[in-house]
Formats: structure tokens, C-alpha cells, sequence
């Protein structure tokens, strides 16, 4: 069975042909192109953002504030409409991302997120950056990394070249600290800078560019992973500063420090969401002066659906949930001579997804021995049908189960169970599960079949949080 990508409108790809044309004007390094070599292989700029929802930038509705750099991505490439975080929380979709496959196939994965001493990645499974790195790439991680802490765990052991960021899950945008303690690092090496984290990771990665431009033979990956717009709500401005000092002074037992249970206004996430999009800028730019534009692949992505000040409509739900707020998310890629420009795709994509895409193109496999559970996206990209397939997901709070195949959705929060047609009611607000019993027992079978291939861990969900801060913090007694 085959479903239909969304196909490229006319006015759509004319518009993005448009938009593109304006660029190479404006930019001469898009005239050098010409006489580039087909066969080399590709750059890959993966971009991830922390904690953003689906519409939070202006080309998917957002409207309080605009996004013009990522705008003029999606005008630039594919906007898919049907995007997938892996997971509703953070770590757990990077080890899908990392990894090719459903997290709760690794240890590391049942953690969600990440937090407990001794628990992360094993450096011996493949990744996107080691099987990349086989086939002669140069691999990089700038940011946000979560996936498990030293002396065990680390970018470096698991596929990357160079790394320069955070360990953890989030860090205070000035200080660089979380719980009073420095999470800044140049490879092993804790480090310390002044500046504004955003813009912090958008240098380095220029560096990291400027670097490779020195081998412009040697094709690279580069995983560029913000923390923004993960709390603390900090933009860079002088309330930002302030939050940030009130943050390093709290008095010791007067709360959490940086896990926020108050805070921030919509002013603050517009500016810290803005930031983002200008920084990204700041780094294509300096591809199109290094003229690299046109032999690298820019994809942009959340880890989860959105938080606090997210706009996630027309979905409902948040981070930690499995209704289509909390796991679906932006999904833009631009890949030169592949993905036409101003398309959308209405096919589901998945996090895990981008391994078996990018390895592909750069000529290589998954490991056998660790056969990868996403799909290739090169001919949704070339807007072809592909084949129907069923997505699957859990979350250990409120025992929520759920699986997409084709426009329906099954899903499960603590004893309720619900069948969704997701595209005529993307609110989640009709469940069809009696009047289309047989749709709803497939799916429902079909989930525990899968589940029961999947690892388990009864204490892997506590990651060192006592369970009143996790309800807390998420807002799970309101």
C-alpha cells in the first residue's frame, strides 16, 4: 500500500524557485556552483532545537513574532507537515536520532530523559556520525549532547570528531551552569565563556565551517543541537540577565534552581525563538561565503513537542505527551537537486529517520547487526509515494501507548484508549475506537507487537527526580 506525498504545488514550487533565484542573486557564491562535482558526496547541517513546538515558527503559524531565516529554509526545500520527534521528551528521541531505531531498543533509550549516574549510550552501537565517519566524513556535535555523562559516555566515543557544548539537559543561558555547576565543554575539557549560549553555539559552529573549508575534498557532518527554547526563560536582553543572576543566587533549599516551576512571559520565549532563527542564519550565511551551499543537506527539527509558551495548534498537547502536541514538530530539509524547492510533504517522518537517509546518500549502510528501524527519505524528498508503515510510541507517565498508520491513530492514556483520524481531527477530540472497532484492534495488536520486542526497565523512569519535582515541573497534578 502506498500512501501519496502531498505533493508539490504548482504556486508552491514556483514560489520557492522564486525565492531561491532572489537568494543566488543576492549571494554570488551560489554563481560558483556550476562547476561543482556531482559525485561528491554530501555535507549534512543537521539543526535540532530543544523544546519547540510545531507551530512556533511563522511559516507554521506562528504569528506573535516571524522567523524569517527559517522561513526562507522551508521555502528553500521540503516542509514536511507530518513530522515526528521520536519521543515526547529529549533524550530518548536523540538516541533515536543517533542510533537509526526505536530508542527502547538500547538501555540508554528507556531513560527518558537521561539523568541517572551511569546511564548512557554505549560507544560501542553504531551511530549516524561512526557510520558517517566510515564513509570518510569529518563529524561534529556543537550543542547539546544528553546522552549520557563522563567517564563513560561521550560525543567522542560515540562517532564525533569534535564537540563543543553542553553534557546535560539544559544550561542557564549566561552562566553556562546548571544546579551551580559548569556544563561547558570543549571535547573532555570543561571550559568557560562569556556570552549568550545561542549565539555561543552559532560561533563555534562557524568555526567549525571555516575549518572545514580548509579540506574542501573531505565532506562533513556537522550536528548543530540549540538548547533554545528549553527552559530557563532567558533571552538575551537585560530580563534575561536578570532571571539568570536571580537563578545563580537562589538560596540554597528555596527550590530547584534551574528547573523552573514559575517564570518566564511570551516576550521572553518570542526573543529567545528569534535568536535561534538569527543565529541559524549566521551560520548559512557563512556556507553560502565558503560556497558550500549547494553540496550541503540543512535539515531543521525539534527534539519534542513544545512546552510552556509553545504555540502547537492545530494539535493539542505538550512535551511528555503522546497526543500530536507533544511529539509532532517542525521537519524541514533542503537538499540541492533532491527536494524541490517550496514543497511540503504529507507524509509521517520520524526522527530516526535521518540515519538511513543520510548513510545512504553518502554511500554506506546501517550496520547489519544493527539494522536501522527508520526509512530512507530520499524519494519522499524526490516527492514519490512511498510505502504505508506504522510508527509507534510510549511514555511511562500515565502508561500512554500510541501508533499512526496511514490518517489513524490509537492511543492510550492510563486506562482510556482512543482510535483518532488525525487529519480530519488533528484536536484529538473524536474517538472513533466503537465506530471502527476493526481499525482500532490493528492498531492496538499492532502496538503490542511491537512493544513486546522492545527492552523494559521498571526503574527507568525516576532519571534521579523524585516524582512530586517531575509533577511539578510538568504541570502533571494540574
Amino acid at each position: 500500500m502506498t500512501t501519496k506525498n502531498s505533493g508539490i504545488t504548482r504556486r508552491g514550487a514556483i514560489g520557492g524557485a522564486l525565492g531561491t533565484a532572489a537568494l543566488a542573486i543576492a549571494l554570488p557564491g551560489c554563481a560558483r556552483q556550476e562547476g561543482r562535482d556531482p559525485n561528491r558526496k554530501p555535507n549534512f547541517l543537521f539543526i535540532m532545537a530543544d523544546d519547540l513546538g510545531y507551530a512556533d515558527l511563522s511559516c507554521y503559524g506562528r504569528q506573535e513574532y516571524q522567523t524569517p531565516v527559517l522561513d526562507q529554509l522551508a521555502a528553500d526545500g521540503m516542509k514536511f507537515t507530518h513530522g515526528y520527534a521520536n519521543s515526547a521528551v529529549c533524550s530518548a528521541t536523540r538516541v533515536g536520532l543517533i542510533t537509526g531505531r526505536y530508542q527502547y531498543r538500547i538501555p540508554a533509550g528507556l531513560e527518558e530523559p537521561i539523568g541517572r549516574a551511569g546511564i548512557g549510550l554505549e560507544p560501542s552501537h553504531p551511530t549516524l556520525p561512526s557510520l558517517l565517519k566510515e564513509q570518510g566524513y569529518h563529524t561534529g556535535l556543537v550543542g547539546k549532547w544528553h546522552l549520557g555523562g563522563l567517564p563513560d559516555f561521550g560525543p567522542l566515543k560515540s562517532g564525533y570528531d569534535e564537540f563543543w557544548g553542553n553534557r546535560g539537559g539544559g544550561v542557564d543561558y549566561f552562566t553556562h551552569e546548571v544546579f551551580g555547576n559548569g556544563d561547558l565543554w570543549d571535547g573532555e575539557v570543561r571550559i568557560e565563556e562569556v556570552g549568550y549560549y545561542t549565539d555561543l553555539l552559532a560561533d563555534r559552529s562557524i568555526e567549525f565551517l571555516n575549518d572545514r573549508a580548509t579540506e574542501p575534498d573531505k565532506p562533513w557532518l556537522l550536528s548543530l543541537h540549540f538548547t533554545a527554547a528549553h527552559w530557563p526563560w532567558e533571552a538575551n536582553d537585560e530580563k534575561g540577565r536578570a532571571e539568570s543572576e536571580r537563578i545563580a543566587n537562589q538560596e540554597e533549599g528555596e527550590g530547584s534552581g534551574i528547573l523552573h516551576y514559575d517564570g518566564g512571559d511570551m516576550e521572553t520565549y518570542a526573543g529567545m525563538v528569534t535568536s535561534l532563527d538569527s543565529n541559524i542564519g549566521r551560520v548559512l550565511e557563512k556556507l553560502t561565503e565558503l560556497d558550500m551551499e549547494q553540496d550541503t543537506v540543512v535539515v531543521f527539527t525539534s527534539d519534542n513537542g513544545g512546552e510552556r509558551f509553545s504555540h502547537n495548534w492545530p494539535f493539542t498537547g505538550i512535551k511528555t505527551e503522546l497526543l500530536e502536541g507533544g511529539i509532532r514538530v517542525p521537519f524541514i530539509v533542503k537538499w540541492p537537486d533532491l527536494a524541490e524547492p517550496g514543497s511540503v510533504s504529507e507524509t509521517p517522518a520520524l526522527s530516526m529517520d535521518f540515519l538511513p537517509t543520510f548513510v545512504a546518500a553518502a554511500g554506506g549502510a546501517p550496520h547489519p547487526d544493527y539494522p536501522s528501524d527508520g526509512m530512507d527519505l530520499a524519494p519522499v524528498l524526490r516527492g514519490e509515494d512511498t510505502p504505508e508503515r506504522t510508527l509507534f510510541w510510549r511514555f511511562w507517565n500515565k502508561d500512554q501507548k500510541a501508533a499512526r498508520r496511514g490518517q489513524y491513530k490509537y492511543l492510550k492514556i492510563n486506562d482510556n484508549e482512543y482510535l483518532f483520524d488525525i487529519v480530519a481531527d488533528p484536536l484529538e477530540r473524536g474517538n472513533l475506537k466503537d465506530r471502527m472497532p476493526d481499525i482500532f484492534e490493528e492498531l492496538k495488536t499492532a502496538h503490542n507487537t511491537w512493544n513486546a520486542d522492545m527492552l523494559t526497565d521498571p526503574n527507568a523512569a525516576s532519571f534521579g527526580w523524585t516524582p512530586q519535582q517531575l509533577a511539578d515541573h510538568y504541570g502533571w497534578n494540574d
